[in-house]
């Protein structure tokens, strides 16, 4: 059985939770990602798809929830309910990794993130100045 990472783990919660749907686009299975996880940002990010075929794999053996991964012509995922489940073959696969250089993806570092309370770097707006004359006061 194969160990989920963290983002892994929200999108087959995410896909659980979904299961009703014959149909989940990427949006809405990355919008149901975002809300469950209480990702602040990344609004338009999407769902890498080397994640999601580890999920779908996972649940169709697990779960017995099975999913056939579909790619549209604007390389977007579709994530339809079948009899059994389906990875993409592999000229999909290659024009849905192509774009993904191009788009932002949700990735556990984004948990992490979320995890350490989400403050982004924080810069200085004020600098100190020892003052040498002083030195003695020290």
């Amino acid at each position: 059985m194969k160990t989920l990472t963290p983002i892994q783990k929200e999108i087959a919660a995410a896909l659980e939770q979904m299961k009703e749907k014959s149909l989940i686009t990427e949006a809405n299975l990355a919008k149901k990602v975002r809300e469950n996880a209480k990702i602040s940002g990344k609004n338009k990010a999407g769902i890498c798809l080397k994640d999601l075929e580890v999920c779908v794999e996972y649940l169709g053996e697990n779960n017995q929830l099975p999913y056939a991964l579909h790619v549209n012509s604007a390389n977007d995922i579709l994530i339809k309910k079948e009899e059994t489940w389906k990875l993409l073959d592999g000229d999909a696969k290659k024009r849905r990794q192509s774009s993904e250089k191009a788009v932002s993806v949700l990735t556990s570092g984004d948990l992490r993130q979320k995890a350490s309370g989400g403050k982004g770097l924080q810069k200085r707006n004020e600098r100190k100045k020892m003052s040498f004359r002083d030195v003695e006061e020290y």
